[in-house]
């Protein structure tokens, strides 16, 4: 038999895992395809750019095709965002990293969040969508 206590402290647990989260980034996730236009991706860009910066946050995009998954990471290594570590994974050729200018990643997250997934045309329906997402670098 639980105690008041353990039972308040399991209510409690649960209204804050139902909560959403007060975190600034929470929110910076997308799928591809979307509905945002241009300008839309830029702004949604520049603040993840805003994000590794001033949190311990990174940015993933994860690709998943007949080819299997690549995972491409960002987190930024100085205080003042200009530099971040570029993290690489295809299935069949592993981990590769690289240190990268804030204009890289900015064109290569505009870019690749603007394309349309054409190259998965003739892949299966059960081939997950293209996401993005900005997370504690814990988590990667």
């Amino acid at each position: 038999m639980s105690s008041d206590h353990e039972q308040q402290r399991s209510r409690l647990s649960s209204e804050q895992a139902e909560q959403p989260s007060d975190e600034p980034w929470a929110d910076l996730e997308l799928s591809l395809p979307h509905g945002r236009s241009p300008t839309g991706i830029v702004s949604f860009i520049e603040r993840v750019l805003v994000e590794l910066t001033y949190e311990d946050v990174g940015a993933e995009f994860v690709s998943t095709s007949v080819a299997g998954v690549k995972r491409t990471q960002f987190v930024a290594v100085d205080d003042i965002g200009q530099r971040f570590k570029k993290r690489y994974f295809d299935e069949r050729l592993g981990w590769h990293e690289t240190t990268v200018s804030r204009e890289a990643v900015r064109e290569e997250l505009v870019n690749r969040l603007s394309k349309l997934p054409l190259d998965r045309i003739d892949e299966t329906s059960n081939t997950d969508p293209d996401t993005f997402r900005v997370v504690p670098i814990h988590q990667f």
